[in-house]
């Protein structure tokens, strides 16, 4: 793709989220952008067929940035017990960040929760290959033990999506006491579990 289609392309998408998460989406037509962004509409549905292409354009977006803050967190010369929990908190915040920065988005998010969930799932892929590494890595470092450390990352995946929505309404922890002791929590199930040994 030339640079200037690139470019192009991705001021549409920004202005797009900037009007969703001011507007929201439903009440965000093609004019809007068209006119916001100062393009025609002929140069908008070149690039997007409809309003419902350019919303999931805008939340690929935001994912790709995600992926990008975790591959960093990955990249960090730490031991692995560590930099799992640095990623934890990272992916955790983000999302939650995310959803409050695009402002009526925030409800669009709860809403429309399957139609986010179709451009998840390569970021899904994604993110289950960046903890598989940190587990591998801990496992080759005398940190970690397990039998499989596929079958842990899809799992550690799935817990992280299903407390995305405690997190960001703040049952995680309203207060930085109880975020640490829910920390530290979090910290004892993951390396330790709930079994006597």
């Amino acid at each position: 793709m030339p640079m200037t289609v690139s470019k192009t392309r991705d001021m549409l998408v920004d202005v797009a989220r900037q009007l969703f998460a001011r507007l929201g989406v439903d009440n965000t037509t093609m004019n809007d952008i068209a006119h916001a962004s100062k393009k025609g509409r002929r140069t908008l549905y070149t690039y997007f067929k409809s309003k419902n292409e350019i919303y999931l354009a805008v939340v690929e977006s935001e994912l790709d940035q995600l992926h990008k803050m975790l591959l960093d967190v990955a990249g960090k010369d730490l031991p692995a017990d560590e930099k799992l929990m640095t990623f934890i908190y990272t992916r955790l915040d983000a999302i939650k960040a995310l959803v409050f920065r695009n402002g009526t988005l925030r409800a669009n998010f709860f809403r429309d929760i399957w139609r986010v969930e179709k451009v998840r799932k390569g970021f899904d892929i994604r993110e289950i290959e960046i903890i598989k590494g940190i587990l591998d890595a801990g496992v080759k470092e005398g940190i970690f033990r397990m039998p499989d450390t596929d079958i842990t990352a899809l799992v550690l995946h799935h817990a992280l999506k299903g407390l995305e929505v405690p997190y960001i309404r703040g049952i995680m922890g309203d207060n930085i006491n109880q975020r640490i002791k829910r920390r530290d929590n979090v910290m004892n199930l993951i390396f330790n579990g709930i079994k006597i040994k």
